[in-house]
């Protein structure tokens, strides 16, 4: 499968990486070190129409390809993995889930503004007992005449403490197991709903991650998304489209491991010669550039599978697996190439190290991953 990009793609990639290089590049380390959410970054991308790429201009939204939104991702996380998240969780899970599955009410409320960037998204499926398995859920939803009530507890939360609108997994009949889980949104200042504690983690710290609490969390019945029971269904469909996103932000991370140990193994010398004269540097240099390109095809072709309406799950699942891996891998060669250098904040490619490895974990781990793709190639 070859990729041509159009000039529209070509476009928003190049728009992406001059909003990122000049508006995020300045501040994303000191952001990384205070873990300083990106207010003005967000509402900028939105201004510029990234917070809701592939969601219908009637909606709010660019009307884009996913094409252009992997482009997109790759640029922003290039520079700043913790923009690239925030992003593609308002995209591809929240803006995403309300316009396939939304009500019409529900979009011209809820979408808009998310498509529009005056309002941000988040996706709250994961509890403390409900991780990978994520049909053991124990927030539940009981319903009373024209609402519901939402008791219990999401954690890893992405855009949790900014978020205006969140979308919500909770059980609504235990009796039913995974069939009887349900999807409501709830939004920001909803009396029960409370954040219980903010994250301290390794990598994308300028992006918040939160447990939320629900405490009698009154919530109308026209928030919930398709019938009761659809719930589980809805978040994995969900969760497929994610994992594109992911993959992207991964490739994008690995992108910048690359170009990092390229500038530096240019600039530095070692027993007289640059560092780029070793071979030794060189193997390294080329397995890295090789896989980024190996990675970035399966995004691009999981991408144009669901462009084009055609089942791309287990694709997804292949592009966040081996991108994931990949950027891991690209982000510690870089620190080998820059020595002791790499291991200091001074250098970017420790943190590229440190965002890399979220992308091995969130939206499904490399292990739900295999467990997708094995399932896609025995179910025949």
């Amino acid at each position: 499968m070859m990729f041509d990009f159009t000039e529209t793609q070509l476009m928003i990639q190049e728009t992406a990486r001059k909003f990122a290089e000049e508006e995020l590049a300045p501040s994303a380390a000191e952001r990384d070190e205070k873990e300083e959410f990106p207010y003005n970054a967000v509402k900028k991308l939105g201004e510029l129409g990234f917070m809701g790429m592939i969601v219908p201009e009637q909606y709010g939204g660019a009307g884009l390809d996913m094409i252009s939104y992997v482009l997109a991702i790759e640029e922003i996380s290039k520079v700043d993995a913790s923009c690239g998240v925030i992003m593609s969780v308002n995209n591809s899970l929240v803006c995403y889930g309300i316009n396939e599955w939304g009500t019409e009410d529900q979009k011209q409320k809820f979408l808009i503004p998310l498509a529009t960037g005056k309002k941000l998204g988040a996706f709250a499926l994961s509890e403390p007992e409900a991780g990978s398995d994520a049909s053991n859920q124990k927030t539940t939803a009981v319903r009373h005449g024209d609402y519901y009530l939402l008791n219990g507890t999401k954690n890893f939360t992405t855009n949790g403490a900014h978020a205006d609108i969140i979308l919500v997994m909770a059980t609504t009949d235990k009796l039913k197991g995974s069939h009887g889980i349900s999807t409501f949104i709830v939004e920001k200042g909803t009396p029960g709903l409370s954040i219980a504690k903010k994250e301290k983690k390794l990598g994308i710290r300028s992006s918040d991650t939160v447990s939320l609490a629900f405490q009698d969390c009154s919530v109308p019945a026209e928030n919930r998304i398709g019938e009761e029971g659809f719930g589980f269904k809805f978040a994995m469909k969900t969760l497929d489209g994610g994992r594109i996103g992911i993959a992207s932000q991964a490739v994008g991370i690995a992108k910048a491991s690359l170009e990092a140990s390229l500038k530096y193994s240019k600039q530095r010398k070692a027993f007289g010669q640059y560092l780029a004269d070793f071979q030794a540097i060189q193997f390294k240099l080329a397995d890295m550039a090789t896989k980024i390109d190996a990675a970035q095809m399966l995004t691009l072709k999981a991408a144009a599978l669901k462009e084009e309406g055609k089942p791309f799950a287990h694709l997804a699942a292949m592009a966040k697996l081996y991108a994931s891996m990949i950027a891991v891998e690209c982000a510690s060669e870089a620190i080998q190439i820059h020595g002791g250098y790499g291991y200091i904040k001074e250098y970017n490619v420790e943190r590229y190290l440190r965002d890399a490895k979220i992308t091995e974990i969130y939206e499904g781990t490399s292990e739900v991953q295999r467990i997708v793709i094995s399932r896609s190639l025995l179910k025949d």
